[in-house]
């Protein structure tokens, strides 16, 4: 199977990775690798919002922002 490699900014923990996937990876796919809740945080690919149905592609620069909410 083919891999990529897709580099990740977690801004909750305020760190870079450099993640190697499977080809065919979505979005929900890396978020549940990674142990994040999707609904707890919002993604950006190249400064684009993308959603979880989104495939990832080679040397992809992926930002995971978490969602804050309050009253």
């Amino acid at each position: 199977m083919e891999k990529i490699k897709v580099s990740v900014f977690i801004d909750r923990d305020n760190k870079n990775i450099m993640i190697e996937l499977s080809n065919s990876t979505l979005v929900r796919d890396l978020l549940m690798k990674l142990d994040i809740n999707p609904v707890t945080v919002i993604v950006s690919r190249n400064s684009e919002l993308i959603l979880e149905d989104e495939q990832l592609n080679n040397n992809d620069e992926i930002k995971i922002l978490s969602v804050i909410s309050g009253g």
